[in-house]
């Protein structure tokens, strides 16, 4: 009859005759203690075991759930080619802040790498903010040729772009 109760609230037999064998791992610690009613007793543990396992699988489904959310998609994960035209841009990138000026390669690192005001910038560098601004604007502007002539391919991003965008929609 306990199995019958424990089928009804948990919806399968194997999950009732776990909750039924926790049961009596209960009752075999409460043993020496003497019981009125034993029968209600028996029923009360049963339900309270297939509500504590009912709460406990919709806690785990919740947490398994904001887990799968949690996962980035397929399409947000690069693959080894994406990554490896990553690094290679990555690569131009320093290389183009390397052969800078200090002073334009220390506006540039605080600019974006420190989030720093230009104001603040101009303040430490001793120049006015329209001379950060001109700074930045040749810095980027060396990124730039970097990126276009130093073997990276931006052609080759362009195109995996596409492909990807062509795999979403087919």
């Amino acid at each position: 009859m306990l199995l019958r109760l424990l089928v009804a609230r948990l919806g399968n037999r194997d999950d009732a005759e776990d909750a039924l064998q926790d049961m009596w791992l209960r009752i075999d610690q409460l043993a020496e203690q003497p019981i009125a009613q034993p029968a209600a007793f028996l029923y009360r543990i049963a339900a309270n075991l297939a509500t504590d396992r009912r709460i406990a699988a919709g806690r785990r489904g919740s947490r398994d759930a904001g887990w799968v959310e949690a996962q980035p998609g397929a399409d947000e994960v690069p693959d080894a080619e994406r990554a490896l035209v990553a690094r290679r841009e990555w690569q131009a990138v320093e290389a183009a802040i390397g052969e800078m000026p200090e002073r334009m390669a220390t506006a540039l690192r605080l600019f974006r790498l420190e989030a720093q005001p230009q104001r603040a910038i101009a303040e430490q560098l001793g120049i006015s903010v329209s001379g950060v601004e001109k700074l930045l604007q040749r810095a980027y502007r060396k990124i730039q040729e970097r990126l276009d002539s130093g073997g990276v391919d931006s052609a080759e991003a362009r195109r995996l772009d596409r492909e990807r965008g062509s795999d979403r929609a087919g």
